[in-house]
């Protein structure tokens, strides 16, 4: 891990602290992400993961604390088409929504050529490489809404790749896919990270898998309870586990569905 830290810092989020209205979020939360990073970031339901993704995407205001993005201050930040981001609305998505693959993922454009500016012939190949990348060159003039949950996934990789982003960022990316899906997403991570050397924000509740396929781990529940390398949590897990969901918390191994068991988990809630 030591080579990896030496890399340039390409997001510094420091003392983030966030309250809707009277309610605490997140308390003095920093973190960072260096280039060609796997950070899996974990937490229970209601831990303000969703909400720490707002604000480092500029979704949410500051309200205390500084974030940073390749050297410059979210405030002056404007190239954001150095940053794909999948959101958890991907995986719920309009199935009536009238557009085909290819069109779905030439909106991944709008960010590099503006709202008036009509894709031409290059941006036409870009769309099709990136849907080659993800295996889903095959299916382009399809409507997206007649494809599985896992195909559908990966065309909106696919979207936040077309722009040739430094950064991806997924939230939950693997919720309501099935297990296939989901081994096929994994594959595709690794693959995105040997050939791309992307940086890469994954946001799961899969402490197994994370475990195994992150470089770095973040543990959130309102505040961070563990920030460092996956080797490191893998060798303390179940004091981190425990002091990040509190106890009665098991984790399952890769081979048994990886899956986080825990004892009264909150719902969903804003964060």
């Amino acid at each position: 891990m030591g080579a990896l830290f030496e890399k340039e810092r390409v997001l510094e989020a420091e003392n983030i602290t966030f309250r809707y209205e009277a309610e605490p979020v997140l308390n003095h939360v920093s973190l960072t992400l260096h280039r060609g990073e796997l950070l899996g970031l974990v937490g229970p339901n209601g831990s303000g993961k969703s909400t720490l993704l707002k604000i480092i995407l500029g979704l949410l205001p500051l309200q205390e604390g500084s974030v940073r993005w390749f050297g410059t201050p979210i405030e002056r930040f404007r190239d954001w088409g150095r940053i794909g981001y999948v959101s958890q609305k991907a995986a719920s998505f309009n199935t009536g929504f009238p557009a085909t693959v290819e069109e779905v993922v030439r909106m991944g454009l709008t960010a590099r050529l503006g709202l008036f500016r009509r894709p031409g012939r290059r941006e036409a190949e870009k769309v099709l490489e990136a849907l080659d990348f993800v295996g889903m060159a095959d299916v382009r003039h399809r409507h997206i809404g007649a494809l599985s949950g896992g195909q559908q996934q990966r065309v909106f990789i696919a979207r936040a790749l077309v722009g040739d982003p430094d950064v991806l960022i997924l939230d939950e990316p693997t919720v309501g896919v099935d297990a296939r899906s989901e081994e096929r997403f994994y594959a595709l991570l690794e693959k995105l990270h040997r050939e791309r050397d992307l940086s890469i924000i994954l946001v799961s509740h899969d402490l197994g898998v994370v475990s195994e396929k992150m470089d770095t781990i973040a543990c959130l529940n309102h505040e961070l309870f563990y920030h460092g390398s996956a080797a490191g949590f893998r060798a303390e897990r179940e004091a981190i586990v425990g002091r990040t969901y509190g106890h009665g918390m098991a984790i399952l191994s890769h081979g048994h569905a990886s899956e986080a068991l825990r004892a009264g988990a909150r719902e969903e809630g804003r964060a």
